[in-house]
Formats: structure tokens, sequence, C-alpha cells
């Protein structure tokens, strides 16, 4: 592809975002690309628990939703390019759903399936060849909890997304990849980078990093809220990318939200360890490289990237067993609501312990009283708290019994618990974060196709 400039708009942060928003910014932004970012550490382990109870599962199923509203636009922007990891675990099935949904609407689309990601048919062979696969923080190799692992997936990068555009994909489907890098490949597909132009590699990642979260970079999460307008109808951004690495953000003019400075420089530094080598699979972006222009009447411009060379290591997200979690919560209400609030508490554990069932963790914070954000703002005594309790152990029993022990206290407690008529909170099991390096020749990818 030939161009002096592409808009790519991201339409979701997380699984969960709003429906509307990827349908509202098709409509509105006259884009080139369209990425759906679903997933994050968490979410990989929703996606392992629910693969565990049908095989079918283990992809972002809002995606198939979203992607059966966007066809009738799709229809008459038919250069319009779609990118999303809502593959999760399982591409395969994501796709054919996808499949489907086209093929209902009467579009003739190619998609193209990025596999290669998930280690987990490989761990075995990959520990016995030496790939030790240890916890980033602590050290330790996997073997200490590989017989509680479920699942194991490399953060890929923009390569085989730009293989997957260069065959003619319409839509892309991936598992896991670097939030970034969805951004990264239309940029490299579109203006002929090479892989090795680590400057403009950089500001393609940078614009993936500022546009991944949403709404968070046009006033959602953003600290002087007061001052933004319309938030109910918040545009989600688009990055305006130029083949020499200058980028705008932007959003739909009739949208509200804003896109200034602040809210940029917000989301620039959101998540980042060390700004001036912020690593992805494609390339070690410098964020204190660049300057940020306030563009009329809205958005901001990005200039000066720059960037070093990609490391010769894929990050590798996995989630192991770790034992089962409950929580629950009621309102105390009154008078020393406080006081009455950690009476039951102690209760609850106390009961626990009488039946010998107390759990290995448990934790009880009294929302509205200050515990949400404990040290920050001086202990209050309200007239009313929530009273969270929560729990971990490695026994789902011990849980179990738990659950029980909370709506006794409306009767057997202090005065004032009330807000209690939900039935028992359910135990679940805990999938734990592994996070681990592995050199990136240890990993093969594929891209598979397939016609409606």
């Amino acid at each position: 592809m030939s161009t002096k400039t592409i808009r790519v708009g991201n339409g979701c942060g997380f699984w969960g975002d709003q429906l509307d928003a990827p349908v509202f910014l098709v409509e509105r932004g006259a884009l080139d690309f369209l990425t759906l970012e679903y997933l994050a550490e968490l979410t990989m382990s929703i996606l392992a628990q629910q693969r565990q109870r049908d095989a079918q599962l283990g992809y972002a199923t809002d995606f198939i939703e979203v992607l059966d509203r966007l066809c009738p636009l799709w229809r008459r922007q038919e250069n319009l390019r779609i990118i999303t990891n809502a593959g999760g675990l399982n591409p395969h099935s994501c796709a054919e759903r996808a499949l489907e949904v086209l093929r209902r609407h009467g579009l003739r689309k190619r998609v193209g399936i990025v596999l290669g990601d998930d280690i987990l048919p490989r761990l075995d062979d990959l520990l016995r060849a030496g790939y030790s696969l240890a916890h980033m923080d602590t050290g330790e190799p996997l073997s200490a909890v590989r017989a509680r692992v479920v699942c194991a997936n490399v953060y890929l990068g923009a390569r085989p997304i730009v293989q997957a555009l260069e065959q003619g994909a319409d839509l892309v489907i991936t598992g896991r990849v670097a939030d970034a890098s969805l951004t990264v490949a239309p940029a490299v597909w579109a203006f002929g980078w090479s892989w090795e132009d680590w400057d403009k590699l950089a500001s393609a990642a940078i614009a993936g990093h500022l546009i991944e979260c949403g709404a968070q970079v046009t006033g959602g999460l953003f600290t002087d809220w007061q001052r933004v307008p319309n938030l109910a109808d918040v545009g989600y951004p688009i990055a305006e990318l130029e083949a020499d690495g200058t980028f705008r953000i932007l959003k739909p003019s009739d949208s509200g939200g804003m896109v200034t400075i602040d809210t940029v420089r917000e989301q620039l530094l959101y998540e980042v360890g060390d700004p001036a080598a912020y690593i992805t699979p494609d390339v070690v972006a410098d964020f204190t490289s660049v300057r940020l222009v306030a563009l009329e009447p809205e958005g901001v411009e990005i200039r000066y990237a720059r960037g070093k060379p990609a490391t010769e290591s894929y990050k590798v997200s996995i989630a192991y067993r770790d034992g089962y979690f409950c929580s629950g919560q009621i309102v105390v209400a009154g008078q020393d609501a406080r006081e009455k609030a950690k009476l039951c508490a102690d209760i609850i554990r106390r009961r626990l312990r009488r039946a010998g069932a107390e759990p290995e963790e448990f934790h009880a914070e009294l929302l509205g009283a200050g515990d949400s954000v404990p040290g920050v703002w001086p202990t209050v005594s309200p007239y009313e708290v929530v009273l969270r309790i929560a729990a971990w152990d490695k026994q789902r029993s011990v849980l179990e019994r738990f659950a029980r022990e909370i709506a006794p206290l409306v009767t057997s407690g202090p005065p004032g618990v009330t807000g209690y008529a939900t039935g028992r909170p359910a135990v679940r099991e805990v999938f734990a974060y592994w996070p681990a390096l592995i050199p990136k020749s240890a990993v093969q990818t594929e891209v598979i196709y397939w016609d409606t």
C-alpha cells in the first residue's frame, strides 16, 4: 500500500468496554483501520477458565456482537480493515464465528488468523530444551508451578499482522500480541517501513500505546475530569500517522471528551516503567524524546520519536491454578457504623476459626471510611459503610464455609446490618499470573487465511 497518511482508530480498550464505541467510531471517524484491543493479563485468566469449561470458548465473545453491528457500515466503507486480538486463547473459534457473521451479511472478506503465541502445547519441550521461563520478578523457574499451568502465551509483535495484510486480509484476528503492535502493523504495511527503521517504529508504537486504552486518551480517567465535556458520548481515539513518523491523536469532531496535551501526556505515562525504554516486541521506544504540540480546534501532534533496536526476547504471559477466592459485602448503617462493621468482620473470622475453616488469607475493608485508598485521607466515621470481606485458601471447602457466614450477621450481628439480598457469594478458582521471557528464536508464528 502506498499512501502518505493513515487513520487508525481504536474502538475498544479492554474486554468489557462500551459496545457502541466501535460503531460510533467507524460512523464518524473516516478510518482506514479499526483496532479492537480486548486482552489483559486478567482477561487471559478469564478466557482460560472459559476454555476449561467449553473447548469452543476462550475468545472475547463481545467481538462477535460488535462485528455484527459493524457489518452494515463495513459494506459502505469497503476499504476499512479491522485488526483485533479478540482471538484470545482460541483464534480459530473466534474466526469461525466471525465468518458466520460476515456470510450472513453477504460480505466478501478475507480473514487472516495469527497463530503461534500459544506455547502451552510446547511447554514441556521448551523446559527440557533449557528454557527455564523464570519468573521475571522472583527468578523462580516455571517448573515450580508447571503442573498447575493453564495457559502460556507469548506477546507477539506486528510482523505476522503485516504478513496477513500483505496477503489481502480485511480482518485480522490474533491471540496475544502486544497492544501497541495493533497500530504498528498497519503503519509498517501502509508506508513500507523497514523493520530496522527504529525511529518510525517507535513513533507507531507510541501512537499505539496512546490509543490502546480507548477513551483514556480522550478524557476518560482524566485528572481534571470536571473539564471534560459530555463523557456520556466520549469520542474514542484516532491516530493519524504520516510516513515520516509524525502522528496526531484526534477524535471524531462531533463526539464528547477532549484531546489535549494533558490528556495525552497522562496516557503516555500510563503503565510505563522506564519512559526512556518502553519495550515492545517491535522496538524499544524512548518516550522522553517526543514533543507534544496542541492543534486547533482540538488534537495533539506528536513529533521526534526515537527508537532503539528491539530485544531478542518475547514476554510470556502464563496463568496457573492458585487456590480459591470468595468475596462478599454488606451495608452497615447507623451510629458507629465503622465500629460495627469492624465487629462484623471479626465475628466472621472468629466463627470460621471455631469451625476449623479459617482461610489462609482474610481481608476486610470498610468502603466509605477510607479503606479503598488507605493512608491517603484521614479516617472518618460515616453513618453508613460497605463492609467488603474477601478470603483465599488452597481448599475450596474452606471458602464454601466462608460464603455461608455473611448472611447470618443480618440477625446475629450488631444492629444496622442490611443490603444482603443477593444470596451467598460464589467461590471461584484463582488463576495467578507468571510473567517470563523467551528468546524470539524459540517462537514460530503462522498466518492462515479463510475467505467468506
